[in-house]
């Protein structure tokens, strides 16, 4: 009778362990950046979406909570101030991006524009500078020996092709700042009388990877009005004269966007 008692008892116990580790092995949840063994005592399924106004409330859609994108009090002000939906004359939207400016610096005047195709690249020299001037180096044996030293104390490099070869072994150093000096963007001119002529107001108009979009600066929110316009017309022309654009906006660096006619 004792070893049957101990026989029974001893079965009581391995199925307490067994249920016990079953439990707990139930307990255990591997989630990423959790190391193994760690315990998880309530995993939530997915959370509800919250999202808020402008104004900052939460709204209701389909039982859930979404959100629209916040917006600060003093974007909301600027914007009541025109039509979004409307199209403005050049000189009237940028009189509007002038008014709706509400940074405390000296915002940027940004063009976005929707062309009809992905792919489109074209060259325009601005009448106007079109914010920060840029320092312009031709490249030579002086060039050369800064680069040496890892100095490099401008912002746009131009070369002829017989210098080209020497600069070849600073790709790395000059590649990554967009500095190496190519045709696509106008920087590898044939001579140097060429080199000498060249315009910092000369930017490069090119649609992302795989979208029809074009961003590009036009100038300075403090700028003058006619500079702004001008700029803009340059970049409609070097675009078959807006044929190529389906839809353009202006906007300051701190400002909701106008749209503009083309």
């Amino acid at each position: 009778m004792g070893k049957m008692k101990t026989a029974e008892v001893g079965e009581n116990k391995n199925k307490e362990k067994s249920e016990k580790a079953h439990k707990a092995e139930a307990e255990k949840v591997h989630l990423a950046g959790l190391k193994g063994g760690q315990r998880v005592k309530m995993v939530e399924a997915e959370a509800p979406a919250v999202t808020e106004t402008a104004e900052g409330e939460a709204v209701k859609k389909g039982g859930k909570k979404t959100v629209e994108k916040v917006r600060g009090k003093k974007y909301v002000e600027s914007k009541k101030k025109f039509d979004n939906v409307k199209t403005y004359s050049v000189s009237e939207a940028i009189k509007l991006v002038k008014e709706t400016s509400y940074s405390k610096f000296d915002g940027t005047v940004e063009l976005h524009m929707i062309v009809k195709k992905a792919g489109i690249s074209a060259q325009v020299t601005l009448p106007h500078q079109a914010g920060k001037a840029k320092k312009v180096e031709i490249a030579g044996d002086a060039t050369i020996e800064k680069l040496k030293n890892g100095k490099v104390d401008f912002d746009i490099l131009v070369a002829t092709p017989e210098i080209m070869p020497k600069l070849v072994p600073f790709a790395r150093l000059l590649g990554p700042k967009g500095l190496m000096p190519n045709p696509k963007n106008g920087t590898l001119v044939p001579d140097a009388k060429k080199a000498q002529g060249f315009s910092t107001g000369t930017i490069t108009l090119k649609t992302e990877k795989e979208a029809p979009l074009i961003h590009n600066v036009i100038g300075k929110v403090s700028q003058n009005a006619t500079e702004l316009a001008e700029n803009l017309e340059a970049i409609y022309k070097a675009l078959s004269g807006g044929k190529q654009i389906e839809k353009a906006y202006i906007k300051a660096t701190m400002g909701p966007s106008v749209k503009v006619k083309i």
